[in-house]
């Protein structure tokens, strides 16, 4: 368990190709204030920086804004207060805000408190090619801006290629590291595609397959066949730099209860990472190889809670899984030989995350099974996502096309992204390692 973890861990380089650009004062200003970012302005999504101001006056009050525009035009922003020291410097590595967006010392804080000026919006940051841009800036109290610089956090690292695949019924996109390899491949799960994940995994050396659980609009969908989940995973096994004898799923909400599917019935799944999902098959039914495999957990929409924000919490409408009459929808976990990685939040809103990872965690046990390794984190919400990204209380959901709560206090759940990060990471070379004497494919 964890309560609050340093979010200045787990800084990785970039590239050594990068051009450093610490100081990035404007030119028209008379004033000697700068504001730097370090190691580099430019760097990857999930690498933290130092933020420091330097050329103000002995305890100056200024404000610290950053502000970033989303993949679908959505402006989003943060500030925070901070008084310098006798010298004129500001550390966000080790001052406090006074206020604004957080209060405290939180070095990462004005990433990750950034939000847009209506509430219920996600920041969409999906498509790999393009770098996260996040202007900062220090103001003084007045408002007039004394120094700006801009900061490219870039989802994909120097040499990683995306290839989109289309390919029999495989829609999504494909990431692989420089080099020749071997490399342990990985099926990036997410309910509707992101590449976000996928390849920033890529640029730990993962071969990587970002695929979306709904390709067409979620009423059209009526069942889903777990075939088409396969032929992804014998795709990914195919591919020339891969080197690990089975694929590693990485999954969240939706995706959980594919990745489990597919661990309890498809051959070659070595490892699982579920990440606040189901112990059940939610929504329509599925077939493998043309028969119903598991019926589908169901919603009972009068006991959907409706908040004063206009958001809803879902949590409490989806059906036990645990009762008698669920029993044919629950995933059969102790079918799978592969390793799972249980990750569950406390203040999941969107369902009850934490007891459907203690009924697999019980089911495992029950037959005998220690294939596992679970994760607890206390305040965190349902949206764990890679490290940095701004926080998400509620947005509208894919599925269910109204505002939800998701879950979370800020500062607990980023930390517990951060944590988790490097779990995942951890988890899968651990468990998809590769034989460096075998041959890359031809």
């Amino acid at each position: 368990m964890i309560n609050t973890l340093d979010l200045r861990r787990g800084r990785d380089t970039f590239s050594s190709q990068v051009v450093r650009k610490e100081v990035l004062p404007l030119s028209e200003m008379a004033s000697q204030v700068s504001l730097r970012l370090l190691p580099s302005a430019r760097c990857l999504f999930d690498e933290p920086i130092q933020v420091k101001v330097a050329g103000l006056r002995s305890r100056q009050v200024v404000t610290l804004k950053a502000t970033a525009t989303d993949e679908r035009g959505e402006v989003f922003t943060s500030s925070a207060t901070y008084r310098a020291d006798r010298n004129g410097n500001i550390d966000v590595d080790r001052d406090p805000s006074l206020s604004g967006s957080y209060v405290g010392v939180e070095p990462m804080g004005l990433l990750w408190s950034m939000k847009a000026n209506t509430l219920h919006k996600y920041f969409f940051k999906n498509k790999a090619l393009n770098p996260h841009v996040v202007k900062f800036s220090v103001h003084e109290e007045e408002g007039r801006m004394l120094a700006e610089v801009t900061n490219e956090r870039c989802l994909m690292g120097n040499g990683v290629s995306r290839v989109p695949v289309k390919d029999g019924s495989i829609r999504g996109v494909l990431f692989t590291p420089p080099g020749d390899g071997p490399f342990p491949a990985v099926l990036d799960l997410s309910t509707f595609i992101s590449e976000k994940r996928a390849c920033l995994l890529a640029n730990k050396g993962f071969v990587v397959l970002a695929l979306a659980v709904y390709n067409d609009k979620p009423n059209n969908v009526k069942e889903m066949h777990l075939d088409c989940f396969e032929e992804a995973v014998r795709f990914l096994q195919q591919q020339p730099k891969v080197g690990s004898k089975g694929v590693g799923v990485i999954s969240r909400s939706k995706g959980g209860d594919i990745a489990l599917s597919l661990a309890a019935f498809v051959p070659g799944i070595d490892a699982v990472v579920w990440i606040n999902g189901s112990s059940a098959n939610i929504g329509v039914p599925l077939y493998y190889k043309k028969s119903k495999i598991l019926s589908p957990l169901l919603m009972d929409f009068s006991k959907v809670i409706l908040l004063d924000t206009g958001a809803k919490i879902i949590k409490y409408a989806v059906n036990d899984p645990r009762i008698e009459e669920n029993k044919d929808t629950v995933v059969p976990v102790e079918q799978a030989n592969g390793q799972f990685l249980f990750v569950a939040s406390e203040d999941d809103l969107n369902w009850d995350s934490k007891a459907y990872m203690d009924q697999m965690v019980e089911r495992l046990r029950h037959h005998g099974k220690s294939n596992f390794e679970t994760l607890f984190y206390p305040r965190a919400g349902h949206l764990l996502e890679p490290p940095y990204g701004p926080f998400c209380p509620s947005a509208t959901h894919g599925l269910l096309s109204f505002q939800v709560q998701w879950g979370g206090e800020p500062s607990i759940h980023v930390a517990a992204e951060l944590h988790l990060w490097n779990k995942i990471q951890e988890f899968l070379k651990t468990h998809l390692s590769c034989d460096t004497t075998i041959k890359p494919k031809l």
